[in-house]
C-alpha cells in the first residue's frame, strides 16, 4: 500500500462502488473490497437522529453496518438516493492518503452532474486488513 499509484486505485475502486449502477456488479465490488466482516460506521449521524436521541436523554449513537449483506444494502440505498436520478456522482477530492501502515483516509464529493459543483462530501478513514480489505470504514460526513 505504499506505492501512491496503488493507493489511487484503490480510492478509486472504492469511490466506484458508490456509483455503480449494475446491482450484481456493486455487489461484486463490496465482496471483493470488503472483509467478511468489514463495518462501516457513520460517525455523526442526520440531524434527524440526533434529536431523536437527544429526545430520550440519548448520546449521539453512531450508524454501523457489518458484513456484505449489510453493506450492501447501505451502499445500494445511498446510489438510489442520490446517484440513480442521474443528478449525482460520487469522486475523490484529492488525492488518497495513507495515514499509516494499512490505514487510508479518502476525501470524497458528491458532484452535481449538471454543474459539475461538490454539493456535499466527507472524509472515510479506513482501516485494512492482511489481505488488503476494508477491516473498518469510519465515515465522516460534511468534513473538508
Amino acid at each position: 500500500m505504499s506505492n501512491p499509484l496503488d493507493i489511487k486505485q484503490w480510492a478509486d475502486r472504492y469511490v466506484a462502488q458508490w456509483n455503480e449502477p449494475d446491482p450484481a456488479a456493486r455487489a461484486a465490488l463490496i465482496r471483493e473490497m470488503w472483509a467478511l466482516d468489514g463495518v462501516q460506521v457513520l460517525v455523526d449521524p442526520p440531524q434527524e437522529i440526533r434529536e431523536a436521541a437527544a429526545g430520550l436523554a440519548f448520546p449521539v449513537p453512531p450508524l454501523e453496518v457489518r458484513g456484505h449483506d449489510a453493506l450492501n444494502a447501505r451502499v445500494t440505498r445511498a446510489y438510489e438516493m442520490f446517484v440513480a436520478s442521474g443528478e449525482h456522482l460520487f469522486e475523490c477530492a484529492e488525492e488518497a492518503s495513507l495515514l499509516m501502515p494499512n490505514v487510508l483516509g479518502i476525501r470524497w464529493s458528491m458532484v452535481s452532474t449538471h454543474t459539475g459543483q461538490a454539493v456535499g462530501g466527507g472524509l472515510d478513514i479506513l482501516s485494512l486488513d492482511s489481505d488488503g480489505r476494508i477491516r473498518t470504514d469510519h465515515q465522516f460526513i460534511g468534513v473538508n
